[in-house]
């Protein structure tokens, strides 16, 4: 599936406005955003591999390109300024547009990681192909992407670090934009446009550990039982606990990754009584043991570098 937006108003920037419960989920869930190429020179690129455990994102520095896929009927043109996402990494095809100069036609290629464990909320709600358009996208996002574009020609030190850093944010802005275009949108963002819902959501993100049940939180949306949850279900596709588990899950891969915290500890942040219950429940959840995630070092392992230049 692929979308693209058009503001309500062509003739206005669409200001993207960060929703609290996609704000909590941001702030503690396992996202990697890593630039992996500055190109100089467009060329042709492709992924063509049936796909990737990450997304991949590219951002148009100068110049025009075409990127193709099964996603789309036909090629896009995408020009300076331009983001272009395929967050759960489905094969695509990038050549510099046919009637422009692929000598001075130019982008930024980069790589995103969520969770691998479990499935993590905002991965699941983007579509395959998303597009965020410079001439339709607000001045903080331009602004930020034209820094990006221009550190690449700088030769400043810890470069590649601010690039990742400067794309983490970009990235977190493009999702805002997604979720503020009014299109046929699902789960999460679906989910962000029902207050009462929208309120549960951002409780459970602000306070995995709290003792949820079916009660507390048809309480906190107002809603009778039966209602709250036909509702969630209806918006989320999953009931409501199995959220709340998976959303622990997530959390606790990003806490078993700092070695100060003993996984009791993490359990008893997270609501469990025994270390023990939260051990099984994260291994039949995750399908692996804490101890491995903790072992494995890196907060989200590499993927192998597969963006290539065609011959």
């Amino acid at each position: 599936m692929y979308i693209e937006h058009p503001c309500t108003f062509p003739s206005e920037p669409c200001p993207p406005r960060l929703e609290p419960a996609l704000e909590a989920l941001l702030n503690q869930s396992m996202l990697r955003v890593e630039v992996m190429d500055a190109l100089y020179q467009c060329g042709s690129r492709f992924i063509d591999e049936p796909r990737f455990a990450y997304g991949v994102f590219h951002l148009i520095g100068v110049g025009q390109c075409e990127v193709e896929s099964h996603l789309l009927g036909s090629p896009l043109l995408l020009e300076t300024g331009d983001l272009v996402v395929f967050p759960h990494g489905d094969p695509h095809r990038l050549r510099a547009a046919p009637n422009s100069d692929g000598r001075s036609t130019s982008m930024i290629c980069g790589e995103l990681h969520f969770s691998n464990h479990a499935q993590h909320p905002l991965k699941h709600a983007l579509p395959a192909c998303f597009v965020v358009r410079a001439s339709q996208a607000d001045t903080l996002f331009r602004n930020l992407s034209a820094m990006m574009i221009a550190l690449t020609g700088a030769g400043v030190p810890g470069r590649q670090v601010l690039l990742n850093k400067l794309a983490d944010t970009l990235f977190t802005l493009a999702v805002c934009d997604y979720a503020q275009r009014h299109a046929d949108r699902r789960g999460l963002f679906t989910a962000l446009g029902d207050a009462r819902i929208c309120k549960v959501l951002q409780a459970v993100h602000e306070h995995p550990g709290h003792p949820w049940t079916m009660q507390a939180m048809a309480s906190l949306a107002c809603m009778s039982r039966s209602a709250f949850a036909e509702r969630f279900v209806q918006l989320m596709k999953m009931p409501p606990m199995q959220y709340v588990t998976q959303w622990r899950v997530n959390v606790a891969e990003r806490l078993l990754h700092d070695r100060q915290l003993s996984v009791a500890t993490i359990a008893e942040q997270l609501g469990y009584r025994s270390e023990a219950a939260f051990r099984r429940l994260f291994k039949r959840v995750s399908g692996i043991c804490p101890g491995r995630i903790r072992a494995s070092g890196n907060l989200i392992p590499d993927a192998g570098r597969t963006l290539r230049s065609a011959a």
